[in-house]
């Protein structure tokens, strides 16, 4: 079995540590008046939001961390780094392309769609069939992790569509993608 480089290790860790505590900053200086239940992490980085340079740079990072991960997950099937290499791909792409202080974006929307699925299935695709793989990357687990993350992709979907809880259920989905490498 290749072993995975410390560098790949620390920028696996990074990645749920800039996620979370770039939303809790950013909630943190967007005050009150921001829900961290009913509104997206998308708001904390809308341009005006006070936060914005704060979330921005957090999903920014996330981006990179996720690409270094990729770069380094050596025992990993090859598709499935990419998918996580090009998830955070889209994750850099979400920084650079903020959704309006108010209303939609069809980019802004496009890059989170796109990397929600590639981080969604990136275990799925990197599952090594072999009884030496590391634990995350047997096939059950993998399939497990893929299962969940797109579970919680579609309540996030069903929430947005609702007008609910959709804060809860995007930090749930992304906390795990984040954590899963």
């Amino acid at each position: 079995m290749r072993s995975i480089p410390r560098w790949a290790l620390l920028s696996s860790g990074c990645a749920p540590v800039v996620l979370i505590g770039g939303w809790t900053i950013a909630a943190l200086l967007e005050g009150p008046a921001y829900d961290p239940a009913t509104q997206t992490i998308s708001a904390l980085a809308a341009y005006g939001a006070a936060g914005y340079w704060v979330m921005t740079g957090a999903l920014a990072a996330l981006g990179v961390c996720h690409m270094i991960t990729a770069l380094g997950l050596r025992p990993a099937a090859l598709p499935g780094r990419l998918a996580l290499g090009a998830g955070g791909a889209a994750a850099f792409a979400v920084a650079l392309l903020p959704p309006p202080s108010s209303g939609g974006s069809l980019r802004h929307g496009s890059a989170v769609a796109v990397g929600f699925a590639l981080l969604a299935v990136w275990p799925v695709l990197a599952a090594d069939r072999h009884r030496a793989a590391p634990w995350g990357l047997r096939p059950v687990p993998s399939l497990t992790a893929t299962a969940l993350m797109l579970v919680t992709a579609a309540w996030f979907m069903i929430e947005m569509w609702q007008g609910g809880a959709d804060g809860v259920a995007e930090r749930l989905v992304t906390a795990l993608q984040s954590l899963w490498p």
